[in-house]
């Protein structure tokens, strides 16, 4: 069956692929109609809204294929993955070889990137114009530069504050 992508108009087809995939994994992992019931209608933020599938998630690991499409859609290069999961390049391209599960420790990070990405794109509509946010020093946020606070959970709890108050046009 094909999946449904009447939600996904002006997506882009990155978002649509990596909405994809989320079903996909979701669908595979037997708990789809525990939480969601049918997932063909959800939309990238349905599942990132859902804490109970992202505590899930983190605990099963997430597939290299996964993590992939997540790469491709935020504007992070392989090394500021590698930094960020704080493992190396090496160990990158080893899961990529053998394509095997990260684990729990590495795909919390992974999705809490994930999640910084898909509100990003939703606010500034543009990998370019999110790169830019995030490579500039903000003044919400201690003069810190956003990508520098992506490095831990509470950093990126307050990324994500600031995204979602520029959302509103809440601009400090």
């Amino acid at each position: 069956m094909e999946p449904v992508h009447s939600i996904a108009e002006g997506m882009s087809t990155e978002s649509i692929r990596l909405t994809d995939e989320f079903r996909s994994f979701f669908k595979n992992s037997g708990l789809e109609n525990q939480y969601f019931g049918q997932t063909e209608e959800l939309s990238l933020s349905d599942f990132f809204s859902n804490k109970l599938f992202l505590v899930y998630a983190i605990r099963k690991g997430i597939p290299y294929s996964l993590f992939e499409l997540i790469s491709d859609m935020t504007p992070l290069t392989l090394s500021d993955w590698a930094e960020y999961l704080n493992i190396s390049g090496k160990s990158l391209s080893r899961y990529r070889q053998q394509n095997t599960l990260f684990k729990p420790i590495y795909a919390e990070k992974i999705l809490e990137i994930a999640e910084v990405t898909n509100l990003g794109l939703e606010v500034f509509g543009d990998k370019e114009k999110l790169k830019l946010w995030l490579e500039t020093r903000n003044y919400a946020l201690g003069n810190q530069k956003p990508f520098d606070l992506l490095k831990d959970s509470y950093g990126k709890e307050m990324v994500m504050g600031e995204l979602t108050r520029i959302d509103h046009g809440i601009l400090v």
